[in-house]
This record gives C-alpha cells, sequence and structure tokens, in this order.
C-alpha cells in the first residue's frame, strides 16, 4: 500500500511544473492551448493504448456493467436533486457529473493489483473502459451544458475524437488485431504525453486558484456524494448481487476513486469553471489518501 501512496505523491511532480511554468509565465502559457491539443490529438493515442495493449475479454463484462448501472443511478439522482441545491448552470452541471467521473486508470488499476493482486487486472481494465464512455458522453453532456443548450452539447459528443478512437480500438481488439510493436511504441509516447500533459495542466489552473472562491455548498455536494453517498449506493446494490468477493471488491474501489483529471480536461475545453473543478479534483485526491485506508477495511463485509 506505501508503494501505491507514494506513486500517487509522485504525479504531483507535474502537477507543481504545471503550478510553477504558470505563476514564472502567466499569460505566456495558454491553457486553452493545452487543453485542445491533449484532447483532440494526444488522447487518441492515450485512448488506442490503453484499449489495445490487451485484449478485450466479453466475458468479464458483469462488473463493468454494473459499475455503469451504478454510476447511471447516480447521475439520475444527482441531475434531479442537484437542482434544488445550485442555480448557476454551470454549478449544477459540476455537482450533476463531477463526482462520478473518478480516476479508475492511472490510480484504480495499481491500486486493485496492490489490493487483489495480478487477478484484478482484467476486470479493471473493462471497468476503466465503461470510464471513458462515461465521461466522453456523460462527463461532455454535462460539462457542455455548463454553457450550451441540450443540441450544441448532444453534438458535442459525436465530435470528439476520442470517442470514435475508442470504437475503432475495440473493433480492432475484438477482431484479434495483433498491433506491432512499433504501433504500440508510438502509441505509448503519446499515451505517455498525454498525461504528462494533464497533470501539467492541472497544474496551471491550480495556480490563482482559491478554495475560499467557491461555493461551499459545491464543495460539500461533491465530496459528500463522492466519498459517503456514492460507496453507500455502491454497497447496497452489491449486497443484492451474488458475485465473487474479489470482483464485488474492485468495483467497490473503482467506484471509490478521486475526481480524475479528466474533468479538468473538460471543465476547460467548455469553459465550465475549470480552476472550480481543479480545486475539487485536488481536494479529492487529498482526502483519498485517507480513505482509501477505510475503503479497504469495507471490503470484508460485502
Amino acid at each position: 500500500m506505501s508503494e501505491i501512496i507514494f506513486s500517487i505523491l509522485s504525479i504531483y511532480i507535474f502537477i507543481v511544473m504545471g503550478y510553477l511554468a504558470k505563476k514564472f509565465f502567466k499569460d505566456q502559457i495558454d491553457d486553452k492551448t493545452i487543453t485542445l491539443l491533449n484532447v483532440y490529438f494526444l488522447q487518441v493515442f492515450l485512448t488506442f493504448w490503453g484499449l489495445l495493449i490487451r485484449p478485450i475479454d466479453l466475458s468479464l463484462f458483469i462488473a463493468p456493467s454494473i459499475y455503469a448501472l451504478i454510476v447511471l443511478i447516480s447521475v439520475i439522482i444527482t441531475a434531479l436533486v442537484a437542482k434544488w441545491f445550485f442555480d448557476d448552470k454551470k454549478e449544477y452541471s459540476i455537482a450533476t457529473v463531477a463526482a462520478i467521473i473518478g480516476n479508475t486508470g492511472n490510480l484504480g488499476i495499481p491500486l486493485n493489483i496492490a489490493i487483489f493482486g495480478e487477478a484484478s487486472i482484467p476486470y479493471t481494465t473493462i471497468v476503466n473502459l465503461v470510464n471513458v464512455f462515461v465521461v466522453y458522453t456523460i462527463g461532455v453532456f454535462y460539462y457542455s451544458r455548463g454553457s450550451f443548450d441540450t443540441k450544441r452539447s448532444l453534438l458535442n459528443i459525436i465530435k470528439l475524437p476520442i470517442l470514435w478512437a475508442a470504437l475503432l480500438a475495440i473493433a480492432l481488439s475484438l477482431g484479434e488485431w495483433k498491433a506491432p510493436k512499433v504501433v504500440l511504441d508510438t502509441l505509448m509516447m503519446g499515451a505517455y504525453a498525454s498525461m504528462t500533459m494533464q497533470l501539467f495542466l492541472f497544474g496551471i489552473y491550480m495556480y490563482g486558484t482559491s478554495i475560499k472562491m467557491i461555493n461551499k455548498t459545491l464543495i460539500t455536494w461533491v465530496m459528500g456524494f463522492k466519498f459517503i453517498f456514492l460507496p453507500l449506493l455502491t454497497f447496497l446494490v452489491l449486497s443484492f448481487i451474488e458475485l465473487d468477493k474479489m470482483v464485488k471488491g474492485i468495483i467497490f474501489i473503482e467506484l471509490m476513486m478521486p475526481l480524475a483529471v479528466a474533468n479538468v480536461n473538460l471543465a476547460s475545453l467548455y469553459d465550465c469553471k475549470p480552476k472550480t473543478v481543479t480545486t475539487l479534483v485536488l481536494i479529492s485526491s487529498l482526502a483519498f489518501l485517507a480513505i482509501v485506508f477505510l475503503a479497504v477495511k469495507i471490503l470484508e463485509y460485502l
């Protein structure tokens, strides 16, 4: 577990670099350009690499199906209830979707390996695949709704190349296409560049952000939903399902993951209070360092 915590802390190197770059170079650092380069170009490499590096096994889809069900229930509840607390359109969008976009990949996969061993990898890989679609469908729609109408928000989903890249990569994987090493190496270069740029962008938005400037109700809502309501809902759903204890544990841990940096990408892309979202991601990441130990204890009762 200590190795996982140190790996989490090590990524802050790139976040600090982004923060310092913005601090010293100010307006010379164009965060919008970085966002566009990452979302429309480099994340296509990340998506292809992530989906082609291992074959997709359809027999493992029971775990991600339950994951998707819990996410959909959560979105419906937040979409209905959040409107009573948030009059600001952008804050409503953040309150609706931020908590369900968790870090199931860069953090979720290694954490589950630490808890359950390498047997968890096939399950976490497919769960992360489902989360990709959650991010670039539900996530894009609600972050878009902070600035655009429903029609434009739906069009924004279709316009993103990441979604089409994911569908193509899945088709190639199911067709048992074996990517040559040179192709995988090229995709890996773009993938790591994308992950680094995401963290760098996170640091850029941290500069000039103050927790005092953020609606405290929004912070309470998102953190409460992420670390109280969502785990309770997950525990309740899993208690009614006959499933291997390890698979239940993987689903529970994946839904406990802190807010993903992808939230910042989408908030920046659609001008939906990216500094506010950055602060929420940071708070959830710090809180998770303590909450993860409680989450592991809860696994005994699933």
